[in-house]
């Protein structure tokens, strides 16, 4: 699914009535495809899918602020708004925002963590310093998302640099597809590193929403 760089893309009809008690996602709009599966393999139609633009992923300093804006702008609307990022990078920032908000949100440090599961990821934590992590959507986007935002197309000189103390690449796959884990290898191969892929599914994921 194409992306939007720069603006919400949403995946509903007109704008329910208030009280109506249906639920507004506001997500990352790396998890959109995830969401949209989830969605309909377990016929959440009360479910409104709302998402910011994926490049603030390498922006998680802007994350906080735009999922205010969306918030106040779409809150009118809906009995209950579910801001399914995690922290994301922000610092505690975004958790902030959201409680400010009344809002909740997906519980963990980033997507690598709830799609692992949350206690699994961190009783592995400290044994995989070293592991360099790719959802499927980063795997699929890995040149606009890694390797154009951190120069190695210019500079592919800076890959020791930047991925000297790595040690291997571990894909995250929520889906079960051979071109996509040929395609996470072949990343693997670009950054000089080992390759492992664990499947994880959509791991916390399913759980956060499946409570709304």
């Amino acid at each position: 699914m194409p992306l939007p760089p720069d603006s919400e893309l949403t995946t509903k009809g007109l704008a329910p009535e208030k009280g109506s008690g249906r639920v507004l996602l506001l997500a990352c709009g790396a998890l959109a495809r995830e969401i949209l599966a989830l969605k309909k393999a377990n016929g959440w139609d009360h479910m409104d899918l709302t998402c910011l633009p994926a490049i603030l992923h390498i922006h998680p300093e802007k994350i906080p602020e735009a999922v205010r804006d969306a918030v106040v702008k779409h809150r009118d609307a809906y009995a209950d708004i579910f801001v399914v990022y995690a922290d994301c990078g922000t610092g505690g920032l975004l958790q902030k925002t959201c409680d400010e908000l009344g809002v909740a949100m997906v519980s963990g440090p980033h997507c690598y963590s709830f799609f692992e599961g949350n206690e699994r990821f961190a009783e592995i934590a400290e044994s995989e310093f070293t592991a360099f992590y790719l959802t499927d959507f980063l795997v699929r986007q890995f040149d606009a998302f890694v390797w154009k935002p951190m120069g190695l197309d210019r500079h592919p000189e800076l890959i020791d640099m930047y991925f000297g103390n790595y040690e291997k690449l571990v894909y995250q796959a929520q889906t079960e597809d051979p071109d996509l884990t040929e395609k996470a290898r072949v990343c693997a191969d670009r950054l000089g590193l080992a390759f492992e892929r664990r499947f994880t599914g959509y791991g916390d994921l399913t759980s956060a929403l499946k409570s709304l």
